[in-house]
């Protein structure tokens, strides 16, 4: 399995003379981080060792610090933090081919079985036996050191930097959404939620060539954002369902057209209601967020209209397509990275709190 490490025994790195002692970032309680030693498996013959140079954090980090679950998945004993990320390889095993110490790589960071009906598939990201970085009882990749799987390390060319590495975990997410709706050329786009993951997924349908994309939040500090990257127009709305017909009628009128895709990146009943009513007949609605476990939403009305509702959890095959939008300049994730500290307890400390925060902080970023 190798990767991050399952099972969650907080043991002490074994340090042979002139070696450094591997050291992490362990959710020990609630609230809780706390930099300790952590002992990595031992390589397999298809597994790299990587040291981490950029990770990122992500809104699942800063749930399971301050509730210890998110969903069934519950952090029963200490667990490594940590998904989005990029290193240096620093020790190949011997199967591996395609890379050599010193390259440069994003990790994707789900390791699937590959022997289950989805995986034969091709949608290996439904895979019931999922090993994904920080999801208990897997350790995650906020550490000097990780061991991971060789195909699932990516190259790094040489004009994307590791920062920019680590944020194809998240372009990812928006990159598959933007794959599950058919985004493309004609179609124009509605993106609900201009947080971090609403950002990506913009940008990734403009890369997609949505040749108009209306974003929306009840933040105007967003908007101002989302628009500094890209977005065509941007709308305010309220957290109040009695104000939705309204906005609704707003949201049309900045499209200027029909809106052909919704893409729900907040995923609330309000939220969700809005992409349902606001698309055209005969189009698609995308659920990206999950704010809500249970939603109330208009579901007939949109079935009247035959508007076609898809999901995604996670994504797959994606960091290929990401790292060359990347490499092309089509996207440009650097304005994203907001805030970037080091790796000391109070460096750990003080960038979850800002993450957690929010505010103007959209990605705030470790450099080790």
């Amino acid at each position: 399995m190798g990767k991050g490490g399952k099972g969650a025994e907080v043991a002490t790195a074994v340090a042979g003379a002139g070696e450094e002692e591997n050291m992490a970032a362990w959710l020990v309680a609630k609230n809780t981080l706390k930099i300790m030693p952590f002992k990595l498996p031992e390589l397999g013959p298809y597994d790299v060792r990587v040291r981490m140079k950029a990770v990122g954090i992500c809104g699942s980090d800063v749930h399971y610090l301050r509730e210890m679950r998110i969903a069934h998945f519950v952090v029963k004993e200490p667990m490594v933090i940590g998904h989005e990320c990029a290193g240096v390889i620093e020790e190949v095993g011997s199967g591996v081919k395609q890379l050599a110490v010193g390259d440069r790589v994003a990790l994707e960071p789900g390791v699937s079985c590959w022997r289950c009906r989805h995986c034969k598939g091709g949608r290996y990201n439904l895979c019931d036996d999922m090993k994904f970085f920080a999801t208990p009882p897997v350790h995650g990749s906020l550490a000097n050191q990780i061991v991971h799987p060789g195909d699932l390390c990516f190259k790094l060319p040489d004009n994307v930097s590791l920062e920019e590495g680590a944020m194809c975990e998240p372009l990812s997410v928006g990159v598959h959404a933007c794959r599950r709706a058919d985004v493309g050329p004609e179609k124009r786009v509605l993106i609900m939620g201009a947080g971090p993951i609403g950002l990506v997924t913009m940008l990734a349908a403009r890369a997609f060539g949505a040749p108009r994309i209306v974003i929306v939040d009840v933040d105007e500090h967003r908007l101002s954002v989302a628009k500094s990257l890209g977005a065509d127009a941007g709308v305010k709305v309220s957290t109040r369902a009695e104000d939705m017909a309204e906005e609704i009628e707003k949201i049309q009128a900045a499209m200027g057209a029909e809106i052909d895709v919704s893409l729900d990146c907040a995923g609330f009943s309000k939220t969700m209601s809005t992409a349902l009513e606001a698309t055209r007949a005969g189009g698609k609605v995308c659920l990206v967020g999950m704010g809500h476990n249970e939603m109330t939403v208009p579901l007939t009305s949109a079935a009247i209209r035959e508007v076609d509702v898809v999901g995604i959890f996670r994504y797959k095959d994606t960091w290929p397509l990401c790292i060359e939008f990347l490499r092309s300049g089509k996207i440009d994730v650097k304005p994203l990275i907001t805030h970037r500290f080091g790796f000391s307890q109070k460096d750990v400390e003080e960038a979850f709190e800002v993450s957690a925060r929010g505010r103007d902080a959209i990605k705030v970023m470790f450099n080790l």
